[in-house]
């Protein structure tokens, strides 16, 4: 698409937003951001965008203006069905995501990974991996770096690592990655998705455009993963931790094996790595099985697996404050997330849970609290649904706090030697926090303001 003259509507002045403006901006197009937020609450995005001469459009609706745009890119915060969008399409304006802005204009090959869980730590390590394999190689997407920052800034000699969300893939057009991953399906989001129906066809777009040149890795243990193959005309690549399949990769308690790309041989032990959890075994296959599709040798994955560290926000290990272990994994935002934090720990768990309500269901998740947590702090705006739920479970031990703060006291005075206490709240952040990140961060802070306390 050319872009240079158009006059294009940014809808969402989230980072997302005002990177595509700023690279819109960069094309030559003509370009207005709108926002519901009023300026003196996005005073920082404001002035970045008024300093790049980016006209504002800020708490208006912008039912009235939608057709006067050759073009509308959303933020994935932004949902889909909005009347300004239906307006928009019936004058046939095109309306794109800020993933579909930035792949039209990027040279590199895209290596795009979605699934409700695991995302986030499955493309960090095949950054890693793609960038010990082709230095300007970058890691993009719903891992905290907007892909309109750097889709200008590769070329055909380095790779692209993507997360995408189902907010970021519901307006692709064109978007064609050279490998896919759809790592795991568990309902989620369907406050906005409204069905699990519509949830996992917004995920399928991920491989919509692809053709039998590209790659598509799924989970072969995941039913829903399972059959995509049925509807995907790319070459398909499974991993399991409990088949061994024809071609891909596959585990047993030890080891990660891989039958793929001409080899056929043990990976690595899984004791080797620095990543906590079966899940993350999982997330490795997966990282694995994308990078041979794109040729990378297994030498340079074999020695990216050994080196790889836990990402910030995900069983981030904080701290030991009187031989108690604190875990932040504050990007736990829905129910099977955190079940599978909660697997990987090897203590008894003091957890915080709780937070803005996504209409989940917390049965599974409380049920897996057999065994496993001693005692539950509860926060955010789904207190009571939690703690109801508990109570008819037959979980008792917990406590409702008013704060985080609150619920890291409790834990902490509650935990004894040889316990962890740990932030996954099996919810989203923004009844009370900006983002699951600064949940996370505020959690670390937290839990160091205790250590200093006792002067550690």
């Amino acid at each position: 698409m050319e872009y240079k003259n158009k006059k294009v509507l940014v809808s969402g002045i989230a980072r997302s937003g005002v990177s595509a403006a700023i690279l819109l901006k960069k094309l030559g197009a003509e370009v207005c951001v709108q926002d519901l937020k009023q300026k003196d609450s996005v005073k920082n995005e404001a002035q970045l965008l008024e300093a790049e001469n980016i006209e504002l459009y800020l708490g208006k609706n912008p039912d009235d203006i939608a057709d006067k745009f050759d073009l509308i890119v959303l933020s994935p915060g932004v949902p889909t069905d909005l009347e300004f969008i239906k307006k928009a399409e019936s004058a046939s304006i095109p309306v794109i995501s800020e993933v579909e802005l930035a792949y039209s204009v990027c040279k590199a090959p895209v290596l795009a990974v979605t699934g409700t869980n695991g995302k986030t730590t499955t493309t960090a390590l095949l950054g890693e991996i793609v960038k010990n394999y082709k230095k300007g190689s970058v890691t993009v997407g719903n891992i905290g770096l907007p892909f309109s920052d750097e889709a200008l800034n590769v070329d055909e000699d380095s790779f692209v690592a993507a997360e995408l969300s189902s907010f970021q893939l519901e307006k692709i057009d064109k978007f064609k990655p050279m490998a896919s991953a759809v790592l795991n399906i568990t309902p989620d989001h369907l406050n906005r998705h409204k069905t699990i129906e519509n949830y996992i066809l917004a995920k399928e777009r991920i491989f919509k455009n692809q053709d039998e040149n590209d790659f598509l890795v799924l989970n072969y243990d995941d039913p829903v993963c399972r059959d995509m193959k049925n509807r995907a005309k790319a070459k398909t690549v499974f991993f399991s931790r409990k088949e061994k399949p024809k071609e891909g990769l596959y585990a047993d308690d030890n080891s990660i094996f891989v039958k793929l790309a001409g080899y056929d041989e043990k990976l690595i032990d899984i004791d080797e790595m620095n990543i906590l959890g079966a899940h993350n075994v999982e997330n490795a296959m997966a990282a694995a099985a994308m990078a041979l599709c794109a040729s990378v040798p297994i030498d340079i994955i074999r020695k990216t697996l050994r080196e790889f560290k836990a990402v910030e926000h995900r069983i981030e290990y904080v701290a030991e404050i009187n031989g108690v272990e604190y875990y932040n994994d504050s990007k736990g935002t829905n129910p099977d997330a955190a079940i599978k934090a909660i697997e990987a720990m090897k203590r008894p768990i003091l957890l915080i849970g709780g937070g803005y309500d996504k209409k989940s269901d917390f049965h599974q998740w409380i049920e897996s609290f057999k065994g496993k947590v001693k005692f539950m702090a509860v926060i955010g705006e789904v207190s009571k649904q939690i703690t109801d739920t508990a109570d008819e479970i037959g979980f008792g031990s917990y406590q409702t706090a008013q704060s985080l703060e609150e619920a890291v006291k409790l834990c902490f005075e509650k935990a004894e030697t040889g316990d962890c206490v740990l932030l996954s709240p099996a919810c989203a952040s923004w009844d009370m926090f900006e983002s699951y990140e600064q949940r996370g961060k505020l959690f670390k802070d937290y839990v160091n303001e205790l250590n200093l306390k006792l002067g550690r």
